[in-house]
């Protein structure tokens, strides 16, 4: 079926380009003949008069309706354009590029039938098209107008297909005016072997000494070999051509030109939940809480030197100064006491206090204030932030905003019973990311086996999200296909490495300024590499249901990815140890835990007791390192998302997502692709590509034969699987196992 297809482009190639030929000669002989013929249109089924043009009259009735009823001179385009779509059918190779080539002929026919309508007042060389428009167009706007007009569309059209920049064409103007006044080029005449250079370029007086030189090499023998001259000539056309690009007068690389456009989301997107701002001193509560605790450290006779109050958006710090003689674990063991007789929620003692010659005492306010993201956000602590990923988690209890750089964690495990603000926190960590980062420097991989927490985020796809290929929805909710994206992030990781081992770089900050210096070459395999960020909201689930697989992927990423820019952030609700193993928690220094049910989660999470404590609605416990941290998070709501996520997704993004190396499952792989009869209708042209340029790779596949990244991939796929290329090796083109097209035809027989 496919062989009789490709016969019936070719017959019909081989027609359209001698039907071309035949128009051609038709149009030349009506600009000679037209005088003659013009007599016969009328009656010409009927005539039998002798017509004077070459195509007779088939010949004379096209001709007829192109140059003098259509656009005159310009008219000779269509043959042209039938002659090289012929020409595609042959070759079989009909491309964007053929439909760029007609709609610019189509411009230069209108233009060429105006303009010589204006200028020659005969229809003949215009047509009826191009007079009737350009009297129009002078009705309107004159001579000046119309002159104008022609002018603005030649030049524009110059500029789009002839990529012309004015500003380098003066620079380059300029610089041989300064190179022609300010140097002199010198000529050492008595040293044949001496030839000056004038910066990197090759003039015409440098040309000359160097011909008289090459004569000169075989002054004792009778005439220079025929092999000589033409080897001599090549080598001075070289010469001429030769120009050496200086990287050091180069701008530095920017990565955020592809979307040089985009504008980071407005804080007036979000709310200010709380209208006043400022925290609210009740004296009263002050004094009365003051009280409270010195009369149960009274009651169990612990005397205190002094009190003193710091008042947060949730809870106000007590901090005491005991007696000489009083023991800490005393007022440690009084913490259900002091709560009881406060009446409070829940407090936690600090004893002692880090740094400090204090004892804590942590009482949760009775008008908790909400600190909404906007008031994190617009903060000058977060605004001056010289972070790589700055994350405004929230505002201690002293009113601060508190900003961290996720890359120096370098990964984050989040902890939190239900409803207590954990989800609401990944989204103030997106938040904040996006409203920091430009897409280019920052994609995030999102992972929600609840399968509405993040769906949000979806509108953003082709701006901060990164996906498999051949997956469709980039919010991931799937767990197979979770399993494959973590498979698929240690092959990026992998991949990575190799890149910065190839750059001598340790980490990927040292990389890509590099990159942007200019020192690496994408000739080289480099490329600007962007931070991802994989956040998973219900880890817990995710081991449910695939166990081992994905513990041995995330342990394997807390390892080694920091320095490649890959970087975690796991959220659950049940911290328990078979979930959060030794192996993840020893890599993930940097914990969140909100509000947790009991000892043995806080304990699990924190490593200490505490976060059983917590108030709920955003109460958390900061942990990096040994010190803890109670911060109240940043809330930021569901319309707030909305808003920002319209914002950046309506703006023009990137073609597609980041695309994360494919992962192919080896018991499908085999079967599907090594079977003839679902082998893609390219598979043999693309192996003639692959073996004629004996490199496999999916990038030369897209831009020989304009495919995309998928379906190159899957073609890579079907060739390892036949044998042809060898599998994957990281940054390194694959191996191709066959010579030549010869042996490639003798191989698939």
């Amino acid at each position: 079926m496919s062989d009789n297809k490709n016969k019936y482009k070719t017959i019909t190639g081989i027609f359209l380009i001698f039907f071309s030929a035949l128009v051609f000669i038709s149009m030349t002989s009506f600009l000679f003949n037209w005088q003659v013929d013009q007599s016969e249109l009328d009656e010409i089924i009927s005539s039998t008069e002798d017509i004077q043009n070459f195509g007779k009259k088939i010949g004379l009735i096209i001709s007829n309706l192109l140059i003098f009823k259509g656009f005159g001179i310009g008219s000779f385009v269509f043959p042209l354009l039938l002659s090289f779509y012929g020409l595609s059918l042959l070759v079989n190779s009909f491309t964007k590029k053929l439909i760029d080539i007609s709609i610019n002929a189509l411009v230069i026919c209108v233009w060429t039938s105006i303009s010589l309508s204006y200028l020659i007042e005969n229809k003949i060389f215009g047509g009826v098209f191009g007079y009737e428009i350009h009297i129009i167009l002078l009705e309107y706007i004159g001579d000046l107008g119309l002159i104008l007009l022609l002018l603005f569309v030649l030049f524009s059209f110059i500029i789009l297909n002839f990529n012309i920049n004015f500003k380098n064409f003066l620079e380059s103007l300029k610089k041989t005016k300064t190179v022609n006044n300010d140097e002199k080029i010198t000529v050492d005449k008595e040293n044949s072997k001496n030839v000056s250079f004038n910066k990197n370029i090759i003039t015409d007086e440098e040309i000359k000494p160097t011909i008289s030189n090459f004569s000169k090499l075989d002054e004792n023998s009778e005439e220079n070999s025929p092999t000589q001259d033409s080897k001599i000539e090549i080598e001075i056309e070289e010469s001429k051509q030769e120009e050496i690009v200086d990287v050091n007068n180069l701008p530095d690389y920017d990565q955020k030109l592809d979307l040089g456009s985009f504008i980071k989301p407005k804080i007036d997107l979000l709310i200010e939940h709380d209208s006043t701002g400022a925290i609210k001193i009740d004296e009263n509560e002050l004094t009365k809480n003051k009280n409270k605790i010195e009369e149960t450290l009274l009651n169990y006779k612990i005397e205190i030197k002094s009190i003193k109050a710091t008042i947060g958006p949730t809870v106000t710090l007590y901090e005491i100064v005991p007696e000489a003689g009083v023991r800490i674990s005393k007022i440690k063991n009084l913490e259900d006491d002091i709560a009881l007789s406060l009446s409070a929620l829940g407090i936690r003692i600090i004893a002692p206090m880090p740094g400090k010659g204090t004892i804590g005492i942590e009482v949760p306010n009775e008008s908790p204030k909400i600190v909404s993201i906007k008031s994190l956000l617009s903060s000058k602590k977060f605004q001056d932030a010289e972070m790589e990923i700055p994350l405004a988690l929230g505002k201690t209890i002293s009113n601060e905003t508190f900003v961290v750089d996720l890359t120096k964690m370098p990964h984050l495990l989040v902890a939190g019973a239900t409803g207590q603000g954990k989800s609401v926190g990944i989204n103030s960590i997106l938040t904040s990311i996006i409203y920091k980062k430009h897409p280019a420097d920052v994609k995030f991989v999102l992972v929600d086996p609840k399968k509405v927490e993040l769906t949000l985020f979806n509108k953003i796809e082709k701006h901060y999200l990164a996906k498999l290929p051949e997956v469709n929805d980039s919010i991931i909710t799937d767990s197979k296909i979770a399993v494959k994206t973590l498979k698929s992030l240690c092959k990026e990781m992998d991949n990575r490495y190799e890149m910065l081992k190839n750059a001598k770089c340790r980490n990927i900050k040292e990389y890509n300024q590099k990159f942007k210096k200019r020192v690496l070459s994408p000739r080289d395999g480099h490329k600007y590499i962007p931070y991802l960020v994989l956040i998973i909201d219900e880890f817990a689930d995710l081991i449910m249901t695939t166990g081992k697989e994905v513990e041995t992927n995330i342990a394997r990423l807390a390892q080694m990815a920091r320095a490649v820019g890959i970087h975690l952030v796991l959220a659950t609700q049940r911290p328990s140890v078979n979930v959060i193993t030794g192996l993840i928690k020893a890599n993930i220094p940097a914990r969140i835990s909100f509000r947790v049910t009991s000892k043995i989660d806080s304990r699990t999470i924190l490593d200490s007791s505490g976060a059983e404590q917590l108030i709920g609605r955003g109460d958390m416990l900061f942990s990096q390192g040994s010190d803890l941290t109670r911060l109240q998070c940043g809330f930021v709501d569901t319309p707030e998302i909305e808003k920002m996520v319209a914002f950046v997704g309506n703006q023009i993004g990137y073609t597609t997502p980041y695309i994360l190396p494919e992962i192919i499952d080896q018991e499908t792989s085999i079967s599907s692709d090594n079977d003839i009869s679902e082998r893609d209708p390219l598979f043999k042209e693309a192996a003639e590509i692959i073996v004629s340029a004996q490199q496999g790779s999916a990038s030369l596949l897209q831009r020989k034969m304009k495919l995309g990244y998928n379906r190159a991939g899957r073609i890579i796929d079907q060739l390892e699987a036949a044998g042809i290329v060898g599998p994957f090796e990281g940054s390194k083109a694959r191996s191709v196992n066959v010579k030549d097209l010869i042996d490639l035809d003798d191989y698939l027989k």
